[in-house]
């Protein structure tokens, strides 16, 4: 916030989806922050909830306690004789035996996406990133080789936080450039979507309006007031 790559409205609406289970996918280009927005909203996770993470690469800095993280490894040797690989796929599908409140997984790429997302199905709420420039690139990348969701699956994502890499007055800057909730998914890849974020390139500032059709939702689920 201090640096301008999201506003308070945005952060105090992650939060109210994070505290609620949401799940959330934070994409962007290389360099365009989505770790880093990952590790800032982690913190919105309650701190007695049991988190699991799997990654590539070591990346995530949680502050809780309860926090158990897993790191992807190659095998050893040469050919089909390496030994020893364990693969974001194989972690992905024992992650679910320790039950926990948030899963967030680094950079989803192929099949352990299918996991992810039939745990999101089945209540398990979940972050990801996922490297793609905008929404329909999302959509079309979950739904064709080698992930192939159907459009029920991707449907039980909340909302996708894009982010992007800008240059204002000569100076290289993260940005939040939109956060969109997911309505619907059709079998041709077409989404309908609500923006209640969106940042103004133009002017520098992030617009945002009162509709959320995931608020309505956290609504729906726990009987709390709109309000």
């Amino acid at each position: 916030m201090e640096v301008g790559s999201v506003s308070p409205e945005i952060l105090a609406y992650l939060w109210l989806l994070v505290e609620n289970g949401s799940n959330i996918l934070v994409v962007g280009g290389t360099g365009s922050g989505k770790t880093s927005l990952i590790n800032v909203i982690a913190f919105f996770i309650p701190p007695e909830d049991r988190i699991v993470s799997i990654e590539d690469s070591r990346e995530l800095r949680l502050e809780h306690e309860n926090w158990l993280p897993s790191v992807a490894r190659i095998g050893i040797g040469a050919g089909k004789d390496k030994t020893g690989a364990v693969t974001m796929f194989d972690l992905l599908k024992e992650s679910f035996r320790q039950r926990p409140d948030y899963l967030i997984v680094g950079e989803v790429r192929g099949e352990e996406a299918a996991v992810l997302f039939q745990g999101m199905a089945s209540g398990h709420a979940s972050m990801a990133t996922m490297h793609a420039d905008d929404v329909n690139t999302v959509i079309r990348r979950l739904q064709t080789p080698p992930i192939n969701l159907s459009p029920s699956l991707v449907e039980t994502l909340d909302v996708i936080c894009l982010m992007t890499h800008a240059k204002l007055r000569g100076e290289d800057k993260r940005k939040l450039a939109a956060i969109q909730e997911i309505l619907s998914v059709q079998e041709n890849g077409k989404s309908v979507v609500n923006t209640p974020f969106k940042w103004d390139a133009m002017n520098d500032v992030f617009l945002f309006k009162k509709q959320s059709n995931v608020f309505d939702k956290i609504v729906a689920k726990k009987g709390i007031p709109r309000n």
